[in-house]
């Protein structure tokens, strides 16, 4: 029988932690003499009650514990889905509804950057942080996820980055704590080494500060409505280029290179593969921008390289309405929208080794109609890619398509046109953030979708920034039994 407490336990825990960040902004608010702070307290008092209450429901007791491979599927899906709703409540101080609040917790904390909120440049400062840290936490989280929960739980392929600190058996985060702290070394320094270079090139320290979370994050949320636009400084956009670059990339290969192992950073495989597909992308776009528009070459490039980077990595900053562009610019973007960034970073979409290992068993599938005696072994990096891996990438594939069929019919059944019901499902099953089309592309915001709309899409961020199946199995009966 599966036992909650454990889940209680881990779940109440990081409510509390949530209480504890919301001071920051509290803080900044409070002595603002702003009057969302008392937001921020009654938030604080329901997340320490309840943070409590989980905890002693559980039966506290000292020292470390583990979890079950089942129980770690329903930890996972509990938290992204019910620390969003303590998340909300001071976002409510901006007038939203709790619905409207809850999807851009959702939005914050899955990375995808989508919003329903308008006047970012007169909002209190307090809110603005509170948005940020949201990403940079959700951001970290996913990193954590990535890295040391779904290779353990096998799923879409991931088991194929199983490290030494993730355990084979049936118990989950045994030992992870030494990788978890190397992980905080380098998202925490990516993150102040950004924030340095935005405020050397012109930024303020506020605005430094919010646009470093977001782009390591590879969350998206700004302090301006203009998004990245408002800064109208090319400098920071090739700035920015970089550190959203740099937060799609493997973690691992990170802490590799900075433990002098080798240097990951420039040979992994899927860093490669990653930096060949965005630089072919935007030489291609930006070319074809400059040509169509009539636009100097320079800048069609750094615009290309500054809008795609930020889509493939699921970014989603803007620093200009790319749907002008032209037909195949927009085309591109749709497309790249579906590309992701690497396994164990802070990006979404499908990654980029899924795209890498199903191209090398479409390869061995033509040779072997070829000579159907051929034996043929795929490996990937220095890895042989069984069996289950491809049964499990393409199980991944045909689940996001199917869900996005589904839910594109649901929204347009509520009465949204076809481009905007696509493009907002593919845009936060993905974790993106803008679509396209005039009310949820570059230039708008998901505020004038009608409340259902908006739970349908909450929950494709979730379901797509736990890569489906995480959620999907606790649908099954077996996942309750015995």
């Amino acid at each position: 029988m599966l036992q909650f407490m454990p889940v209680f336990r881990v779940l109440g825990g990081l409510v509390l932690g949530l209480a504890c960040l919301m001071l920051a902004p509290f803080l900044v608010d409070f002595f603002g003499g702003r009057r969302d702070s008392s937001f921020f307290a009654s938030a604080i008092v329901a997340a320490l009650f309840t943070g409590l209450t989980l905890i002693i429901m559980s039966g506290s007791r000292e020292g470390g514990f583990e979890l079950t491979r089942r129980q770690a599927f329903l930890t996972t899906g509990l938290i992204w889905t019910v620390i969003p709703v303590f998340a909300a409540l001071p976002l409510m101080s901006a007038g939203l509804s709790f619905i409207d609040a809850y999807f851009e917790a959702a939005s914050a904390m899955t990375t995808t950057g989508a919003t329903v909120m308008v006047g970012l440049d007169n909002a209190p400062p307090g809110l603005l942080l509170w948005r940020s840290l949201l990403q940079w936490i959700g951001g970290v989280g996913i990193v954590v996820l990535g890295i040391i929960v779904m290779p353990s739980l096998r799923v879409g392929g991931m088991q194929l980055f199983q490290t030494e600190s993730s355990d084979k058996s049936e118990k989950i985060f045994s030992r992870g704590f030494d990788l978890m702290q190397w992980i905080a070394i380098v998202y925490v320094g990516l993150t102040a080494m950004c924030a340095l270079v935005y405020g050397w090139l012109g930024m303020s320290s506020f605005d430094a500060i919010n646009h470093a979370m977001s782009s390591i994050s590879t969350g998206g949320f700004s302090t301006h409505d203009a998004s990245f636009g408002y800064f109208e400084s090319p400098p920071l956009e090739w700035a920015a280029v970089v550190f959203m670059f740099a937060g799609a990339l493997p973690f691992v290969a990170f802490i590799r290179t900075l433990r002098g192992r080798d240097m990951a950073i420039f040979t992994d495989v899927q860093v490669r593969g990653y930096a060949i597909t965005l630089l072919l992308l935007t030489f291609t776009v930006g070319v074809t921008h400059a040509i169509v528009n009539n636009v100097p070459i320079g800048d069609a490039l750094r615009s290309a390289a500054f809008n795609l980077t930020s889509v493939a990595t699921t970014t989603g900053f803007a620093s200009e309405d790319y749907q002008t562009w032209g037909a195949f610019a927009v085309s591109a973007f749709f497309v790249t929208t579906f590309l992701g960034g690497c396994s164990g970073s802070t990006a979404g979409g499908i990654k980029i080794y899924r795209l890498q290992i199903l191209a090398k068993f479409a390869r061995a599938y033509l040779t072997r109609l070829v000579n159907p005696s051929q034996v043929i072994v795929v490996s990937y990096s220095t890895r042989r890619v069984d069996r289950e891996v491809e049964v499990a990438i393409l199980t991944f594939l045909i689940a996001m398509l199917a869900t996005t069929a589904l839910f594109t019919l649901i929204l347009g059944w509520m009465g949204l046109d076809f481009v905007t019901a696509l493009s907002s499902v593919v845009t936060c099953l993905n974790n993106v953030g803008p679509g396209l089309g005039s009310v949820v592309g570059p230039a708008g915001n998901f505020a004038t979708l009608p409340e259902a709309a908006k739970i349908v899409l909450a929950f494709a961020m979730i379901l797509g920034r736990l890569e489906f199946f995480t959620l999907m199995v606790m649908l099954t009966p077996a996942f309750w039994r015995g």
